[in-house]
């Protein structure tokens, strides 16, 4: 033992119950405790337990004390009265999403509180824990009890030992509560719903790799690396183009698709903290392939597939960034057939109780899995609304012990609705003057919206009204794409322009591209190559929509120009030839027909 860790470890020996105490009421957690006095947290926890050195729980006081606060709202603190009032009925714990950050928002707050009204219905007393005061979570009349602690392990636990309850839910708050699930369970906390085990099977690669090969279902390569050369090694293993990503991030944060070595290695440099216990994560990128989301609920038994979602922009665009639709609408039945097989065997596989998302890519015919996540996700809410099938409402029933089959819903196929539903991302663009606006594989949305119809193409042009992105009925439109993208399906986009009375106008590569092959367009300036260009034709109101492709991280100074001016003219911005795609359909269903409109009832009937 080193002389640092003597003199911690003696200074652990010396705390008396008085300087604990006086520690706590201080405001130093046990984590804070451990690290001075150089011992583990439980041992601080230990101590305090034996010493009878324990929070009391006031509560909030709504009133100012002008009369007496009634509020089941609390929070804890080290005095010696205890104003919370303890019942004897059977009750339940729901552990909320914590602060709101991208990647991890409001869908969280919206599942919880469905669980709340779903167990009130069972008979329980409802019981949350939360942090952010801009939740309907945190409302003090949502709950039968609200505590507004920090969702650590130590607060968490504290509750617990106060309440006694029949368990614990973990899977409706994201990352934050999941990451205390295993350390709560071991304490002798009853988690309801999947295990803690399962979901670390599902969030690591090796055991979930494992997994995938048992059950033979195809997932794209994967290696993990801890060192630049090691991961030049593992791409090239591989194969380029790759996806890369560190291990301990949320909502896509400094994710990377990477073409080259030399690419690789400018990653690896600029990658942060990159350790054992912090690797970078290398994953083939499925270049052209169509991205699917499946939301489902499992009992153990049977599995409901709630919606299985096709995504408008292609593969490499975060999945919370991405555009989609419900039902999908370009899928093979046996692609259908192929995602609903995999997302029934893995949620049996895992014995998922409650609420799992699975990411899937299909690329030339075969259905990929690349993510499972066994709680739940972004897209719940939408796909309930969607559907009309309250999926956190029943997870959170399946969790105490109901069946789905007992539920109503063992026989349920979404694919029977009479209506199509869009998703759309929105973005604060406009509230960063000067911030690039082109989408990858970091999530950059902090909001969505849904158009829903009797069409694809009514629904998708309701979705860009309400994203603020209102597309266009006639006028001029500019494209500029990478040559990656001068395929086939630009063509088509290009034609279906002109045949909707558009007129075309490009950068040099593009105008030549489409004029070669017989598409009408007339070619203008960078912003580098002369007056007037680009912006300008943006800035003097005779360009409508505008269609700009860049790849990877090869932006230029153009690129950027015309994000900002798009931004600051209120002109259509897509970046994406799916999406640009989309658009036609919208925009030609908005001239053939006018806007329907009704209620979300009338959509999917009161259930």
């Amino acid at each position: 033992m080193s002389a640092k860790s003597r003199e911690k470890h003696n200074a652990c020996e010396r705390v008396t119950p008085e300087i604990l105490r006086k520690a706590k009421e201080y405001g130093f957690s046990d984590k804070q405790l451990a690290t001075l006095w150089g011992v583990e947290e439980a041992t601080i926890r230990m101590l305090r337990k034996k010493w009878g050195i324990i929070p009391v729980f006031k509560t909030v006081d709504t009133c100012a004390a002008e009369f007496e606060a009634s509020t089941p709202y609390h929070y804890s603190t080290y005095e010696r009265e205890n104003e919370s009032i303890k019942s004897n009925r059977k009750k339940v714990i729901i552990l909320g999403g914590g602060p709101n950050r991208i990647g991890q928002g409001i869908e969280f707050d919206y599942c919880c509180v469905h669980g709340v009204m779903a167990l009130r219905e069972e008979g329980y007393e409802t019981i949350m824990i939360n942090c952010n005061p801009e939740t309907v979570s945190t409302d003090y009349d949502t709950t039968d009890k609200l505590y507004f602690e920090p969702l650590t392990l130590e607060d968490v636990l504290n509750i617990c030992d106060y309440e006694e309850p029949s368990g614990v839910i973990v899977s409706f708050g994201g990352q934050t509560p999941l990451k205390i699930s295993k350390a709560l369970e071991a304490h002798g906390v009853r988690i309801l719903g999947t295990s803690a085990e399962s979901i670390d099977i599902a969030e690591d690669r090796e055991r979930f790799g494992a997994l995938l090969r048992k059950l033979n279902i195809p997932h794209p390569k994967y290696g993990t690396a801890y060192t630049i050369n090691n991961a030049v090694l593992v791409a090239e293993q591989i194969g380029f183009p790759v996806l890369v990503r560190p291990s301990y991030v949320l909502g896509g944060r400094a994710m990377e698709v990477c073409y080259t070595k030399d690419a690789v290695r400018d990653y690896m440099r600029k990658a942060v903290d990159v350790s054992p216990d912090h690797p970078v994560l290398i994953d083939k990128f499925l270049d052209n392939a169509i991205e699917f989301d499946v939301d489902c609920v499992a009992d153990g038994k049977d599995v409901l597939i709630g919606g299985v979602m096709e995504h408008i922009e292609e593969a490499g665009i975060h999945s919370g960034d991405s555009a989609c639709i419900l039902p999908p609408y370009k899928i093979s039945e046996k692609s259908y057939h192929d995602i609903v097989t995999y997302t029934i065997k893995l949620a049996k596989a895992l014995k998922v109780v409650g609420l799992m998302n699975v990411q899937y890519a299909l690329k030339d015919d075969t259905v990929y899995v690349l993510e499972v996540n066994p709680r739940a996700s972004r897209t719940v809410p939408f796909v309930s609304k969607a559907t009309g099938i309250p999926l956190a409402k029943i997870a959170a029933k399946v969790m105490v012990g109901r069946t789905i089959e007992e539920l109503g819903y063992k026989d349920y196929d979404f694919r029977l609705i009479a209506h199509v539903a869009a998703k759309e991302a929105v973005f604060p663009f406009n509230k960063f003057p000067q911030t690039p606006v082109f989408l990858g594989p970091e999530m950059r949305s902090t909001g969505e919206v849904m158009g829903i119809s009797q069409s694809f193409g009514e629904s998708y042009a309701k979705s860009q009204i309400s994203a603020g992105n209102t597309l266009p009925t006639h006028g001029t439109v500019f494209f500029s794409v990478n040559d990656h993208d001068k395929n086939q399906l630009a063509l088509e986009i290009g034609k279906s322009f002109l045949n909707l009375g558009f007129s075309i106008v490009a950068t040099d590569g593009t105008a030549r591209f489409f004029n070669e092959h017989g598409i009408q367009c007339e070619k203008i300036n960078k912003v580098n190559e002369g007056r007037p260009n680009v912006v300008d034709y943006i800035k003097n109101g005779k360009i409508q929509l505008i269609v700009n492709t860049p790849h990877g991280k090869e932006s230029h100074t153009d690129e950027y120009a015309i994000g900002w001016a798009a931004l600051a003219n209120g002109v259509s911005l897509v970046t994406t030839l799916t999406a640009a795609a989309a658009a036609v359909k919208a925009i030609a269903e908005q001239r053939e027909n006018s806007m329907s409109v009704k209620s979300i009832q009338e959509y999917i009937g009161i259930r």
